[in-house]
């Protein structure tokens, strides 16, 4: 029992409240058409699925706090799904549609919402996520054209993205961090377009060029230089003279090539190889590592003071993993490039792959995946044979999870339960579909209170 002094915290606590959010990922039939915006669920006390005109609408059976969401989806139901508050969460229930409702890949009438949990209502997949995210900003300004830096249905991602396209139309250098095929090039090619400045964007791959040729290929050469100099070269740099120099994997550049590079900076000027007057050159640097350059400093492999000149806006791309409410943005954009004249589909378990993969190689992955599968479904829907046996394999059977992935996901669905009846243990047991007992053991296992969650 919860001592007089505990109850009283409990009563003073005023942490904020976890927001709670509902994203459309995925339309199976239609992967390149718009999709829903998030919808945030912090006011909602009901929310209606169902087969309808795209977005949230209200009319005689809808108002703010019960509105419906409609997708263009055949396979769904008019009235399809509803997902109702509760305490500490939401429910999520079957309201006799056709074609049924799946959680995380499994046929349910009714089911308590867990963070995480994958929605397949007819051909249309959505993703609950409760308490990991922020609330909802301002939305976007129309007048903006479409032109953004980096495309997310994420609100703290999305903030973070305008941040960086108001940075974009400045001076201001800027780091992208990220792991390897998560994008970096794409959004300095975004940040360029942004910018508006006349030149070139110029990518330098850093880590690809021999450290013998680097600052000859940064820098340019005069004729006679060196042997083999039997020309001269402008180099990198001068070729971005009123545009952008991206310099990718800018934390495997040799010490030498830094302090040149340093210099290149500082003045505004280069010296090329065998040259004897420096040229004036208007630079906008962009770079990008995945490596982390602080910790690189501290160990004397970078120099500071280039650090210093280099950062003056640092943006973290997540990996693909970490963002998978994007995946049907991120698909849309690949196969309108890699596809632009095939009439993609997918099957359900298909796409139900592709939200659960863990995507070590992040996008450039999904963009091979996606490519071969195109090819393979020879004009018909991709189905999992079509994807790699990387992607199918942890989708064949939810059984072979690791322990500890299996371990958090019922401690999760515990803790909803709780939530959602008080600490009632008896019906948390019920709900959950397991005798009491055993309710008591994970409580015990877990460390779990189930007084946090009476009211006080």
């Amino acid at each position: 029992m919860r001592t007089r002094s505990e109850l009283e915290r409990v009563r003073q606590d005023r942490s904020p409240r976890p927001h709670t959010w509902l994203f459309h990922v995925f339309s199976c039939d239609a992967p390149l058409a718009p999709l829903a915006a998030a919808c945030n669920l912090d006011n909602i006390d009901e929310l209606t699925l169902g087969r309808g005109e795209l977005g949230t609408a209200s009319g005689p059976d809808a108002s703010r706090r019960r509105p419906q969401l409609g997708f263009p989806d055949h396979w769904m139901s008019s009235r399809h799904a509803r997902i109702e508050r509760c305490v500490g969460g939401f429910w999520v229930a079957d309201e006799g549609s056709k074609n049924g409702l799946l959680i995380n890949g499994k046929r349910t009438d009714r089911a308590l919402l867990v963070d995480g949990d994958w929605i397949q209502a007819g051909h249309t997949v959505l993703r609950y996520r409760h308490g990991a995210l922020p609330p909802p900003g301002a939305p976007r300004d129309p007048r903006s054209g479409g032109r953004v830096a980096l495309r997310t249905s994420l609100p703290g991602l999305d903030e973070q993205s305008r941040n960086l396209e108001d940075i974009a139309r400045s001076t201001v250098s800027v780091v992208l961090r990220g792991e390897t095929g998560t994008g970096k090039e794409v959004v300095a090619r975004a940040i360029h377009q942004l910018s508006g400045r006349s030149g070139d964007l110029i990518a330098v791959n850093c880590g690809a060029l021999p450290a013998t040729l680097l600052e000859s290929e940064l820098f340019g050469y005069r004729k006679g230089a060196f042997s083999s100099a039997v020309e001269d070269r402008p180099g990198l740099v001068r070729a971005a003279d009123r545009g952008t120099l991206f310099l990718d994997e800018i934390g495997d550049l040799p010490l030498s090539s830094q302090a040149a590079l340093l210099r290149v900076l500082q003045e505004g000027e280069v010296t090329p190889l065998g040259g004897t007057h420096p040229i004036k050159v208007d630079l906008r640097v962009l770079c990008a590592t995945h490596h982390d350059l602080e910790a690189r400093v501290a160990l004397a492999q970078f120099r500071a003071d280039l650090y210093a000149r280099l950062s003056g806006y640092t943006f973290a791309i997540p990996p693909l993993r970490e963002r998978r409410e994007d995946l049907g943005l991120l698909t849309a954009a690949l196969l309108r490039r890699i596809a632009p004249d095939h009439d993609v589909r997918f099957e359900p378990d298909a796409v139900r792959a592709l939200c659960q993969h863990e995507w070590p190689h992040n996008v450039r992955e999904l963009e091979k995946c996606l490519a071969s599968a195109v090819v393979l479904a020879r004009g018909r829907a991709i189905g999992p044979e079509q994807l790699s046996a990387a992607l199918v394999a942890p989708v064949a059977d939810a059984a072979v999870r690791p322990a500890e992935t299996r371990r958090d996901a019922r401690r999760d669905q515990l803790l909803a339960a709780l939530r959602a009846h008080r600490g009632n243990v008896s019906a948390t047991a019920r709900t959950l579909g397991k005798a009491r007992s055993q309710v008591q053991r994970w409580i015990r296992d877990y460390r779990l209170d189930p007084m946090q969650y009476r009211d006080p």
